[in-house]
């Protein structure tokens, strides 16, 4: 059995959460670099994020299940601002908190990583923290 890369991930938890979502459907998955993004996230470029592997015989129908979760997520938010669904969440340079994790990261653990994820609208540029929910 011939195994394809379906997605990748800049965490293990976006990555669990597909990959339970998929075998919940009967769809044979693992994960690749797990490990090492997990340790050391400044690798998470270098080696191309954790790899979603699905068997090729699978890939679509694996596919149509990530696109229909992203759809269903995407029409549960509602921008506040303009009433689009054309959100996502994104880092912020915006926030102080995303500032200070990279600061005491370069200065601690050799890297830093902005951790605090805010919800942005790609139609009227507002950035919120709590969307409106249909």
């Amino acid at each position: 059995m011939n195994f394809v890369i379906l997605h990748s991930y800049n965490n293990y938890v976006e990555a669990h959460i597909a990959k339970g979502m998929l075998e919940e459907s009967g769809i044979t998955t693992w994960l690749q670099d797990e490990n090492t993004i997990t340790l050391d996230p400044i690798l998470t470029n270098a080696v191309g994020g954790i790899k979603l592997f699905v068997s090729e015989n699978d890939w679509a129908q694996a596919k149509n299940i990530l696109n229909k979760i992203r759809a269903e997520q995407k029409e549960k938010w509602i921008c506040p601002n303009c009433g689009s669904h054309n959100i996502e969440k994104v880092s912020t340079p915006k926030k102080a908190s995303n500032w200070l994790s990279v600061l005491a990261g370069l200065f601690l653990i050799d890297y830093g990583i902005p951790i605090d994820k805010t919800l942005h609208c790609f139609k009227c540029g507002n950035e919120f923290s709590e969307p409106k929910e249909d």
